[in-house]
């Protein structure tokens, strides 16, 4: 899996760490049970501090999309990802309300924004499915 991190970006380093990896796993691009680079490793590859890398590891073991094992360091959850349980819909439900709050107030159609959510989920779908995006 290859990373990119936009050091000039908004959003957290760590944040953006933790999303990639993430997306990883729901796509497939990280199977279960597949070792993912080792702290120091990553952070040296990316050019950051190593406690960055360890917060977001820290974010995906807490959500269980990852294990960290004391041998084998860093590997994808090997049930796969977590189920879609309520508290999830509740944290999602959320995350969504800025991001709508702030579509709504720059006067973005309800059509528009679930068409732009729509397109998200379809390609990331489309990229686990191994179909054309």
């Amino acid at each position: 899996m290859f990373v990119r991190i936009d050091l000039e970006s908004d959003v957290p380093i760590y944040t953006q760490l933790t999303n990639q990896i993430m997306e990883g796993i729901a796509t497939g691009e990280l199977q279960p049970g597949e070792a993912l680079p080792s702290v120091r490793s990553l952070a040296a590859d990316l050019g950051i501090n190593l406690h960055t890398v360890n917060k977001a590891y820290t974010i995906l073991k807490d959500s269980g999309f990852i294990q960290i094992h004391r041998q084998k360091g860093a590997v994808v959850q090997s049930g796969g990802m977590p189920p879609a349980d309520d508290a999830y819909k509740e944290r999602l439900a959320e995350a969504l309300r800025p991001m709508a709050a702030e579509s709504l107030g720059r006067g973005m159609s309800l059509e528009d924004w679930l068409t732009i959510c729509r397109a998200s989920f379809e390609q990331l779908k489309a990229k686990r499915e191994g179909r054309p995006i």
